[in-house]
């Protein structure tokens, strides 16, 4: 073994050991390091150093004349991963997987009419590994319920297949770094599939800031405010109540819908970094109350009664390598608007897309025909193909569409994906790093560079379709 080598060995494992190596299942707040929580920083900047096997930013990988897909996971999210695939050119929908047979067989109902003739797996909990090891699939894209993500999308790139998931992509520092190590090492592309970066309004800010109408940018904000308390409370909601298990956990869980597009603006990972973060959570209002309202009804809710839940806001900060600063907020238990946020301030102008999409340059707000005129300006080439396809096919009013057709074109002409591993790593990351900060009175904690460095020269992927 050389230097090299022995050095990276004993980074990783008092990396593992600092993390405390949090696999499956689910945790209590503060358990999310292990007992060594106090050591996580200096892990950090330890396994920082470690050399990268291949810049997986920027890859093209082989060009596909058809991508052949397999989708695990037929609950919320998949079923309209079944119907969006099934409408774009050059894909095959090879084989469909979930624990629920009947799942699995309403989207073979749904593929009736089509071309698509797919197997099904499905009776137990590792049926989904006989899937990802069939010869004949490109893309395992993944639907299932968090705690599989990870493993599921490791497990797909050894048996030589490309992986996309759904958000958040890791709960742990340890799997974040499983898929950036597997996914060099493989040269298999692992997208996390954040289909807000492909909404319509931050596709436009996105193409202002490349363009510069911003000027500098120098603070951008995004959040995931979400009343999700009587959903997650709901029986017949998230099988097995997982979600509401999720919410033990004491931080921003949910990170990468705010922060995927403005990462994107400030071209994190490709140009600038992030460098460290500071997080507080407010006090649970809503939670704990709630269970025990619903145990004094039926006790099933009995287990949840006695349960220590995340508090309703977090707010976590992060400052860049750069110098630019960034907010992100989580909140899915108070009863407030749905919003993500999505605030651009630049030295010469400024965007926020809620209440409703507006833009500033100065101290006022453009009129509504100014703001027309910018829309046309800068609406990016992606929109102008499919846009309208993707509002009739549909998917959170398109942008989940537009995500799934840029991927496929990517892997169809051999482009580089506009959200790589590393993208994926680092988004995820915020959750487990936010936890650390909140437990840790809000203490800084650094971020890793899943690109060990390799940010300083990577450049941003073109908005342009090139295939």
């Amino acid at each position: 073994m050389t230097n090299t080598a022995k050095m990276k060995n004993n980074q990783r494992r008092e990396f593992l050991k600092a993390t405390g190596l949090a696999g499956l299942g689910f945790m209590g707040a503060g358990s999310v390091f292990g007992q060594d929580t106090e050591k996580l920083p200096e892990a950090i900047r330890k396994y920082n150093g470690g050399p990268q096997v291949f810049n997986m930013s920027g890859y093209a990988a082989p060009k596909l004349e058809t991508v052949r897909v397999g989708i695990v996971g037929l609950g919320m999210r998949g079923p309209g991963a079944v119907n969006r695939l099934s409408k774009i050119e050059g894909v095959e929908i090879k084989a469909l997987c979930d624990l629920m047979p009947e799942r699995v067989e309403k989207a073979k109902e749904m593929l009736k009419d089509t071309s698509h003739k797919p197997d099904g797996y499905s009776g137990n909990s590792y049926s989904w590994k006989e899937m990802f090891e069939r010869p004949d699939l490109d893309l395992i894209y993944i639907a299932t319920p968090w705690e599989w993500h990870t493993p599921m999308a490791v497990y797909a790139m050894e048996a030589g297949k490309h992986a996309a998931c759904e958000v958040p992509i890791a709960r742990t520092l340890d799997e974040t770094w499983q898929l950036v190590e597997t996914s060099e090492r493989t040269k298999k592309h692992c997208m996390q599939l954040e289909n807000c970066c492909y909404d319509f309004f931050e596709l436009m800010t996105l193409k202002m800031a490349r363009e510069g109408y911003f000027g500098e940018v120098l603070h951008v904000e995004g959040a995931y405010i979400h009343d999700l308390l009587s959903l997650n409370f709901n029986k017949e909601g998230y099988q097995g109540m997982w979600r509401l298990k999720e919410n033990y956990r004491n931080g921003n869980l949910y990170p990468t819908h705010g922060l995927g597009p403005i990462c994107q603006i400030l071209n994190i990972n490709r140009g600038d970094q992030m460098d460290y973060l500071t997080s507080v959570s407010s006090d649970d209002f809503s939670m704990a109350k709630t269970a025990q309202e619903l145990a004094e009804q039926d006790n099933f809710f009995g287990q949840f009664a006695q349960k220590k839940f995340r508090g309703n806001m977090n707010t976590t900060v992060v400052k860049t390598k750069q110098g630019k600063t960034i907010m992100i907020q989580h909140d899915v238990s108070s009863p407030r608007p749905y919003s993500r946020l999505h605030v651009v301030s630049g030295t010469e102008g400024y965007a926020q897309k809620y209440p409703t999409p507006k833009v500033a340059r100065g101290h006022g707000w453009l009129k509504d025909e100014e703001f027309k005129d910018l829309e046309t300006k800068y609406t990016p080439e992606i929109v102008q193909k499919v846009g309208e396809l993707a509002k009739e096919v549909g998917g959170h009013g398109g942008m989940d569409f537009i995500m799934d057709w840029r991927l496929i074109d990517c892997l169809r002409n051999g482009l580089p994906l506009d959200q790589d591993v590393y993208d994926a790593a680092l988004w995820s990351s915020i959750s487990p790093l936010s936890e650390w900060s909140v437990a840790n009175r809000s203490n800084s904690i650094d971020v890793p560079d899943f690109t060990r460095g390799s940010w300083k020269n990577n450049k941003p992927v073109p908005i342009t379709l090139r295939g």
